[in-house]
């Protein structure tokens, strides 16, 4: 019996999953009129969207990033708001700030451009650890203080930061514990060929199509909600402990050899973060369950950024993502 009820469950569950991904074509379809290949981006992008976490884009200038959120936005009928780090911004830049109203001899209240559905923080590591611990305050709370008074953030929040990996000349690298905030690390590649072709003709005939809002806020405010429900089976869970805790204690999966390239593994926030990212993955390939696939497929950008390497490891070319490859492969699968 108990099989049965569960079978009819999961049944359930995909039914309204089906229903209520509906939406993800369409979406994805429209930001594609705009952007031409980037398919790992657009998806990243809506697993951070779905999972109510924010995403860290890594890549050299010129791909499309600032693009993608911002199409992304105009397709959901959302806010958009950019903000250029620099090595001079502020705090108050991010946030806001209070200013002094001479006719009413009082301070009044200036919100800053963090209050918008979607927001670019251009170049991340251009700006002090002043302004990114104001934004990753920002990011982790979902509100912010301005004098005594405290704002709740818009929803659907989503703040894609990005990263030049190139220059390293007066940038101020995210800490640890900061980069840690961020639920996926992904790093763009260049378009293939065939791909940038398409991408220069339609920059010299101009001939960039219209992008339509096509889904509301409640919509996406909704499918946050379902992605919760999606099913993960106990095995499932097992499995992403299993990747997570490899990454602390290698030698006790029979990975020795991974020990002193470590310097420490994934926290927590990595076994919560591969779970729901694995959800809502599921969620966009509008399935009502978690299957192996999905934590593969996501595992790199969850994990990319929260392994630290040691020296061993950087002398040797290694990095982490060919750490998280050894472990996931040497890992049973459900």
């Amino acid at each position: 019996m108990d099989a049965q009820t569960a079978t009819v469950d999961i049944r359930a569950i995909n039914e309204k999953i089906e229903r209520e991904s509906a939406f993800v074509d369409l979406l994805t379809l429209e930001m594609n009129k705009v952007i031409v290949g980037q398919k790992h981006m657009i998806e990243r992008l809506l697993i951070g969207l779905l999972g109510q976490g924010h995403i860290l884009l890594e890549g050299v200038p010129g791909l499309a990033k600032t693009l993608a959120i911002n199409t992304l936005a105009k397709a959901v009928k959302g806010s958009f708001s950019r903000i250029q780090f620099t090595p001079d911004l502020l705090p108050a830049d991010v946030v806001g700030t209070l200013i002094y109203n001479m006719k009413e001899n009082d301070f009044s209240i200036k919100k800053g451009p963090i209050f918008a559905n979607f927001v670019l923080a251009d170049e991340i590591n251009r700006a002090p650890a002043k302004v990114q611990s104001a934004l990753l305050e920002a990011m982790q709370e979902k509100q912010v203080t301005i004098g005594d008074e405290t704002f709740k953030l818009d929803k659907p929040f989503l703040v894609m930061a990005t990263q030049n990996p190139v220059e390293q000349e007066g940038t101020y690298p995210l800490p640890e514990a900061q980069v840690d905030r961020f639920m996926l690390k992904t790093v763009i590649d260049y378009p293939k060929l065939e791909e940038e072709q398409l991408i220069v003709r339609a920059n010299l005939n101009g001939s960039f199509e219209q992008v339509n809002e096509v889904v509301s806020l409640e919509q996406i405010l909704s499918a946050q909600k379902a992605v919760r429900e999606v099913y993960m089976d106990e095995k499932i869970e097992k499995y992403i402990l299993d990747i997570i805790f490899a990454t602390r204690y290698p030698e006790k999966y029979g990975l020795a050899e991974l020990k002193p390239l470590l310097n420490f593994g994934s926290s927590p926030r990595g076994s919560i973060n591969l779970a729901t990212a694995a959800k809502c993955y599921a969620f966009i390939k509008r399935r009502g369950y978690v299957i192996p696939e999905d934590v593969r497929a996501v595992v790199k950008d969850v994990l990319r950024h929260r392994i630290g390497i040691t020296y061993e490891a950087e002398a040797e070319n290694i990095t982490s993502e060919q750490i998280v490859d050894k472990i996931v492969n040497h890992i049973e699968v459900p």
